[in-house]
């Protein structure tokens, strides 16, 4: 009986060292939360567990893992592309798609497509801090938005709320592209590929990008897509991001955007560094002026700039004088305050006569 018992004390350890052996295996995230796929490119390895490796002079070279450094370089050299490039990102909701594009040749073109393990929320803006939602629009990432270390390591801000949100009082902060296959207004990657994408944007930052775009849609916009949620309150904020999808789609070049009036101006660029980023990424207004034409954050010439310095003196001209008549306002009724006061205590002095 004792010899019984100690033969199964030495058989368990060795069965939890086989299944912890087996999790470590295993990719973290690689599968998506419904039961899935996750994401596409996480497949199994050419050779079966336990096979032997071929070795020997006439022996192929064993296959990179996905998304290692060796594998990634064998793309980039197999599509043309330099690490260090410029690069620029688009997130899709619906399709729950991160597409990565790299500067070749003066224009972007794509990298890789990677499939989002997981994002919360549904198709619209964020509108408020805790609301759990991930946000549409134009957003910028540049060094200081890196997160090497910390609970995400090896995960970047993309700089919500823009100057855009700021304009419509929307709240929130630290929405970030990161790892791991749960999120709580984030876009979570799966580890493997977070590793990818976070080693080429700063590999493009710290070779001379000033700031990597990332534009967030609620779904690829085409005709049919707008048509399916044209009863949505969002069409109008849908149809004014379509403007920059056609503009990039038309050059492949990051389109110029500036907000006025509540609103994404958005206009075609000429050249790839035309693309670049703002350096203070987008500070907020004290009254919602355009602000682009105020402080010049993206200069524009012609008929563009004229009417958007138009829009913003008409706006300020609004805001000055509803700024004059709440003093004018707040000025009555202190006096109104101040005269009661007198006369409540004349009061008090002819009672105690």
């Amino acid at each position: 009986m004792r010899l019984r018992w100690l033969r199964c004390v030495r058989t368990f350890p060795s069965i939890g060292l086989a299944v912890l052996g087996t999790i470590a295996t295993e990719p973290v995230g690689a599968v998506a939360p419904d039961g899935g796929d996750g994401n596409g490119m996480l497949v199994a390895p050419s050779v079966a567990p336990g096979e032997p490796l071929p070795s020997g002079p006439g022996a192929e070279p064993s296959p990179a893992a996905p998304f290692s450094p060796a594998d990634r370089e064998r793309r980039l050299v197999e599509q043309g592309f330099t690490a260090g490039s410029p690069v620029m990102i688009r997130i899709f909701k619906q399709e729950s798609e991160l597409e990565l594009w790299m500067a070749r040749e003066g224009r972007f073109e794509p990298f890789n497509t990677y499939r989002i393990c997981f994002w919360s929320g549904g198709l619209g803006p964020k509108m408020r801090e805790g609301d759990r939602q991930a946000p549409e629009g134009f957003y910028r990432v540049g060094l200081k938005q890196l997160y090497p270390t910390g609970r995400r390591p090896r995960s970047f801000d993309i700089g919500y709320p823009n100057t855009f949100d700021r304009s419509l009082a929307r709240t929130g902060s630290y929405i970030f592209v990161h790892g791991g296959c749960s999120s709580t207004g984030c876009f979570a990657m799966t580890d493997p590929v977070m590793d990818e994408i976070y080693a080429l944007s700063k590999r493009a930052l710290h070779e001379g990008q000033d700031r990597i775009e990332v534009q967030v849609f609620p779904f690829r916009m085409s005709d049919a897509n707008l048509a399916a949620h044209a009863q949505s309150p969002h069409l109008a904020f849908w149809l004014n991001l379509k403007e920059a999808y056609d503009a990039f789609e038309r050059t492949h070049l990051p389109p110029r955007v500036s907000v006025c009036d509540r609103r994404y101006l958005i206009r075609e660029s000429d050249r790839a560094e035309e693309g670049a980023a703002p350096p203070d990424n987008g500070a907020p207004t004290a009254f919602d002026i355009c602000e682009d034409a105020m402080v010049s954050i993206v200069p524009l010439a012609g008929p563009v700039a004229e009417r958007i310095a138009q829009v913003a003196a008409r706006v300020h001209r609004v805001a000055m004088r509803a700024k004059i008549r709440r003093s004018a306002g707040r000025t009555a009724r202190a006096s109104h305050a101040a005269g009661r006061a007198r006369v409540a205590s004349h009061a008090r002095r002819v009672a105690h006569q």
